[in-house]
């Protein structure tokens, strides 16, 4: 993790911009643009052709890309450039999060509001998901980096006060707080508690990773298709795990 790295990146990105709120007149994404020159300052390594795709960072045969989401829209990638190149993947989560809401008519902003749910590495494992086949791959490794952000959200919703269902805007990066990194399998790992008793069930990983139900039940799969846990049987209706032998 490269504090100043990251604070020239975003500067970087905020002199090519010329909107006064400092966001969504690139073509690209705010904080999308600001992780590619945090891995790559040399803008000559961006989007270069690469196996029929476009690589978001190609530099010493080595091959980075930068997802906000969806990994589903990897997956063609990953099989032209995994046979060939090590290939990084860097998923940017919001560790702190204020909320900004936009009247889509006068441009007016509301003040911020801090969001209740604190980003941390396993919000990635819903994603990894959707590019499990390729996980057990030597070549593919990730980047975590948790940032500090405010989130713009258009008020274009269908409830009353136009929230529900509306739509993100952008996301202005402010700090960069921690960067996860999983260089080989062995590295995920780091996910299972350490102090927690085996054999455990999902609840008891949640509360031993001070993690919501729903981001255990998402990780616990993917490190036992890992190897890392292994089932071992069942203690009344909920299954029982330990780490992989």
């Amino acid at each position: 993790m490269n504090i100043d790295a990251f604070e020239q990146a975003k500067i970087k990105v905020l002199l090519k911009q010329n909107d006064p709120h400092g966001f969504g007149t690139l073509q690209e994404k705010t904080v999308h643009a600001v992780m590619k020159l945090y891995y790559e300052p040399d803008e000559d390594y961006h989007e270069v052709p690469v196996e029929g795709y476009i690589a978001d960072i190609y530099r010493d045969g080595r091959i980075i890309e930068i997802q906000n989401g969806n990994f589903g829209k990897l997956r063609p990638k990953l099989s032209a450039f995994l046979p060939y190149y090590p290939v990084t993947v860097v998923f940017p989560i919001p560790h702190f999060k204020w909320l900004i809401w936009m009247d889509e008519e006068s441009g007016e902003l509301s003040e911020k509001h801090k969001s209740p749910v604190t980003g941390n590495g396993y919000h990635a494992f819903s994603e990894l998901y959707k590019i499990k086949a390729f996980l057990k791959d030597p070549n593919l490794s990730f980047a975590f980096p948790l940032i500090d952000i405010d989130e713009y959200r258009l008020l274009n919703g269908w409830n009353h006060n136009k929230k529900r269902g509306s739509r993100r805007y952008d996301r202005m990066p402010l700090s960069l707080f921690d960067e996860i990194r999983v260089d080989r399998r062995e590295d995920f790992m780091q996910f299972v508690p350490a102090e927690i008793s085996e054999p455990f069930t999902i609840k008891e990983f949640a509360k031993a990773a001070c993690i919501r139900h729903d981001l255990a039940a998402d990780t616990v799969p993917i490190l036992m298709y890992l190897g890392i846990l292994q089932r071992v049987g069942k203690r009344g209706r909920e299954y029982l795990y330990q780490v992989e032998e």
